[in-house]
């Protein structure tokens, strides 16, 4: 099955106001609290910390795609499973996009994903940012029957599956592994807009040429965050044919209490605010459209942590409320 192209220029609400040309947004990895000595969270205080979140101009909160857990990873993300998350998400929230950082398309079913998908969407009003990453966790798909080898092929026929569905009417499409439909079905509910944008959460097993021409953003995690404006470069010059794709990352991070405390960069992004904000605005200008700051490292509680983001940092790369 060939990849249809993505539909970059379809207008979104979430889409358009967290992923935006030439500006940088910031958003958080759910739970928003630190655990940095175990591999769940406590979930203190959680719906106050998230409510707390959604009023204070952060642009978008992400959740992870974590089935098992497996010790020698040693974090489960937020624990519950990210669909059923993301209808609680929508029903506390007004303001803030809810995306998926993201869903393992090969292990799901692409026909459930784009029902789920859609669903989400309409639910929260236009407010789902619909990330798909392959999955890096080999131990966990002997557990769902299928080969490691194959996430690649299956994340590509996944895309074009779900892209076809929360598209097209009637649609029609023949995969290897996720069988066909003939345009005698249609899926219900459609998403908000013509076509729900996809975003890449990792490199999922494809090469930039071909997530250039298949997703309409990419997501990338898991490096020195002092590297992300070479990988900025590296995408603006893979997507130059299709228009505008915007690019972003996610990163462990930890608020100094000493706002002039210098940054570090590497597995955790860590420092004091002043030093925060140049670097978010060099990133900026290297051409980062989003950062999601993951505050598994901290100790610091959450909504204190939050109170001085919203009060100094947030303001300088804030974006409109998407509810």
């Amino acid at each position: 099955m060939s990849a249809r192209e993505s539909t970059a220029q379809v207008r979104h609400r979430a889409f358009d106001n967290v992923l935006k040309k030439d500006k940088l947004t910031l958003g958080f990895i759910a739970p928003v609290e630190g655990y940095p000595d175990a591999p769940w969270p406590a979930f203190s205080n959680h719906e106050r910390t998230i409510r707390y979140l959604d009023d204070i101009g952060a642009s978008a909160l992400w959740v992870r795609d974590v089935p098992f857990f497996d010790p020698a990873f040693g974090d489960v993300a937020q624990v519950f499973d990210p669909m059923v998350y993301l209808g609680w998400l929508a029903a506390v929230t007004r303001n803030l996009a809810i995306g998926t950082a993201g869903i393992i398309a090969p292990l799901r079913d692409p026909i459930i994903v784009a029902k789920q998908f859609a669903s989400a969407d309409q639910i929260s009003g236009g407010r789902l940012l619909a990330g798909l990453a392959s999955g890096d966790r080999a131990t966990e798909y002997p557990a769902f029957g299928l080969d490691y080898e194959t996430r690649a092929g299956r994340y590509q026929e996944s895309v074009s599956i779900i892209r076809a569905l929360t598209t097209d009417e009637f649609p029609r499409y023949e995969s290897r592994h996720y069988g066909r439909l003939e345009g005698r079905l249609d899926l219900l509910p459609k998403p908000t807009s013509t076509g729900l944008p996809l975003i890449a959460i990792g490199r999922a097993g494809q090469t930039l040429d071909w997530l250039a021409a298949n997703v309409d953003a990419w997501i990338w995690h898991g490096s020195d965050a002092k590297h992300f404006g070479a990988h900025a470069a590296r995408w603006r010059e893979a997507t130059s044919a299709h228009g505008f794709k915007p690019f972003g990352y996610g990163i462990w991070f930890d608020l100094d209490v000493n706002e002039d405390a210098r940054l570090s960069t590497g597995p955790v992004l860590r420092g004091g605010r002043h030093a925060l904000i140049e670097f978010l605005k060099a990133q900026e200008e290297a051409g980062v459209n989003h950062v999601a700051l993951n505050l598994k490292p901290t100790r610091r509680d959450p909504v204190d942590l939050l109170e001085e983001l919203g009060r100094y940092v947030l303001p300088h790369f804030a974006s409109e409320a998407v509810g």
